[in-house]
């Protein structure tokens, strides 16, 4: 996987995070209605200004707080389960409703603690909101964004929105420069679960995490 495509997923993972106190005024401040996934990205970028600019060499030096409060305040804003069927892809037919449940479980974490330290490279102002041209009226649609890297250079980076059956709009991918992470990962995990077997897969990710996920992408990139 390319090395901007890890500083962007991390930006996806961790870009909810932020302290309770920021968390709680945003709660407070926020209108009754429920969010556009336009409004759910431009607070994500609020919130990444605020929270790793104030907080940086902290979290460098506590990996784990760093992931704490990514899992704190990322789940409410993605779709971990359905995003975990989608990685899954066929296989997902196949395991039973106790291996899913696992999968999305040990696969989330296990990209998390992968992940997690990319959002340290992140500047104030990175994220850049396109304009929103989506149909609220659908189920799915697209946000679209820029991350200015510390080069100057620009990727595209898009976030696929769902809305749940609450009328929540919850992401379950990220986009960049064309490549879907899902789609990246489904192929990897289609790969290792033929070599060996969903249970096993589901195994190393609870037992090796993030190192599970080193070993399928070297697999990937030599096959």
């Amino acid at each position: 996987m390319l090395r901007t495509l890890a500083f962007a997923v991390a930006i996806a993972f961790g870009a909810v995070a932020a302290s309770p106190v920021l968390a709680q005024d945003a709660a407070a401040q926020a209108p009754a209605a429920q969010s556009t996934p336009e409004q759910v990205v431009k607070e994500i970028a609020h919130q990444l200004d605020v929270t790793i600019a104030g907080h940086r060499e902290e979290l460098k030096n506590d990996k784990e707080k760093l992931i704490s409060v990514i899992d704190d305040d990322f789940l409410p804003h993605f779709d971990i389960d359905y995003a975990s069927i989608l990685v899954l892809g066929r296989h997902a037919r196949e395991a039973t409703p106790e291996q899913r449940e696992r999968f999305a479980k040990a696969f989330y974490n296990s990209i998390t603690h992968r992940y997690a330290e990319g959002l340290l490279n992140y500047t104030k102002g990175a994220v850049q909101v396109l304009p929103f041209s989506g149909d609220l009226n659908d189920k799915r649609t697209v946000v679209r964004t820029q991350v200015v890297l510390d080069d100057g250079k620009r990727l595209s980076v898009d976030y696929a929105f769902r809305k749940s059956k609450n009328g929540d709009w919850k992401a379950y991918d990220v986009i960049i420069e064309g490549i879907s992470y899902v789609t990246n990962y489904r192929n990897q995990v289609d790969a290792e679960i033929r070599k060996v077997g969903i249970e096993k897969l589901i195994g190393n990710l609870e037992n090796q995490g993030e190192k599970a996920l080193e070993t399928m992408d070297k697999d990937s990139k030599a096959s």
